[in-house]
């Protein structure tokens, strides 16, 4: 179905719609995973014509609810406002070495050595412990 066709429907119409092809997709999944379907293919064309159909829904409400600021449904949902690109990548950073230092840590067969920087310089320096 295309947008243009969607788009002459009304909201009830097109949720009816999509909820008969969601419908019709989870038979059509459980078919797939027992035998094989005549048309493969018509999974792909229905997830493609639900999301669609819920595109054309959300224009509708976002020009309901005006183009002030954020959206009506973010509002709703209490969601604060964006965190800049630098923040999030930096937060991601700390995130990534965190949880690589903690795998580190797990699959280390014997514990990590608790040697000061000074024992091991006067180790190096051929002190009375060398060998």
């Amino acid at each position: 179905m295309r947008a243009e066709e969607i788009r002459e429907l009304t909201d009830a119409e097109v949720r009816a719609r999509v909820a008969e092809l969601e419908e019709e997709r989870f038979r059509l999944k459980f078919r797939a995973a027992t035998e094989t379907l005549e048309d493969p293919l018509r999974l792909r064309l229905i997830r493609k014509d639900v999301a669609r159909m819920k595109t054309v829904l959300r224009e509708r409400e976002r020009e309901a609810a005006g183009a002030t600021g954020a959206s009506a449904a973010a509002k709703s949902r209490g969601s604060s406002p964006r965190k800049n690109r630098t923040t999030r990548t930096a937060a991601t950073k700390v995130t990534t070495r965190r949880a690589a230092t903690a795998r580190k840590a797990a699959t280390r067969k014997t514990a990590p050595r608790t040697t000061s920087a000074r024992k091991t310089k006067r180790s190096r320096a051929g002190g009375a412990g060398e060998r």
